[in-house]
């Protein structure tokens, strides 16, 4: 099993597509959103970084050298020491950033979670009934909702409340190496375990692939982070990211 730090460097590759020279391009699976400035991947154990294409050599080089010096992180939910220094470095004109942080956990083998609620799987035969349902309660656009059932976004489980789908995980990202949970939970269903069956039948699923499954959120999304608590997840670090933001 790789150390926590290293399955932080498998997430980086599985959620950013990489140039040649290992900079990262833009989010995998997504035309339209490019990647940070800088990422960080904070474990107890050290520090892992990757780099947007665009931030020039000599900083990649300093900045590098800075975490190779800095210890652990002995607190993982509060920023890097050198947070603060590596955004004002990294203001690239005339664009301002952000930085922004939140929980990593990887999903083990046999992950279970018991529930009286019915689940539907990718495998199973059930799409002709799930194609009348709503998906903007999910934030998914008609054509995104088709694709999911097609199969061309890859393994997904939904919580069905009679015919009506109130949960879903589904394939946010996926690499060679990690795939990473993506979950939804219609606002009226929240807090009954829902999305914790739905993301550990998701990693049954994906689990004879042999890939590392991951599941990651933000730093005030408390409700995914009880997602977490409730599959006992084991948390690898925190991921740090400074990004182009809004003027």
């Amino acid at each position: 099993m790789p150390s926590d730090l290293e399955l932080l460097a498998i997430e980086i590759d599985t959620l950013w597509l990489k140039d040649d020279r290992g900079r990262l391009l833009k989010v995998r699976n997504e035309q339209l959103l490019s990647a940070p400035h800088l990422v960080i991947g904070a474990s107890l154990e050290g520090w892992t970084l990757a780099f947007g294409s665009e931030v020039p050599d000599a900083l990649v080089e300093e900045l590098q050298v800075a975490f190779d010096a800095e210890p652990p992180a002995t607190d993982l939910s509060k920023p890097p020491r050198l947070f603060a220094r590596c955004k004002q470095l990294l203001e690239l004109a005339p664009e301002p950033v952000i930085g922004s942080g939140g929980p990593s956990y990887v999903i083990p083998p046999g992950t279970r979670f018991h529930s009286e609620a019915e689940v539907c799987r990718s495998d199973d035969e059930v799409t002709e009934r799930l194609r009348d349902q709503d998906p903007e309660r999910f934030n998914w656009s008609e054509e995104d909702w088709r694709q999911l059932l097609g199969g061309e976004l890859g393994p997904w489980a939904f919580v069905m409340n009679g015919d009506r789908v109130v949960s879903l995980c589904h394939t946010a990202r996926l690499a060679d190496r990690g795939a990473e949970a993506g979950v939804s939970t219609d606002s009226e269903y929240r807090r009954q375990g829902h999305a914790a069956a739905a993301t550990a039948a998701w990693a049954a699923l994906l689990a004879p692939s042999g890939r590392h499954l991951f599941y990651s959120t933000g730093a005030a999304n408390l409700s995914s982070q009880r997602v977490a608590e409730r599959l006992a997840l084991p948390l690898i670090g925190w991921m740090w990211k400074i990004a182009p933001g809004v003027s």
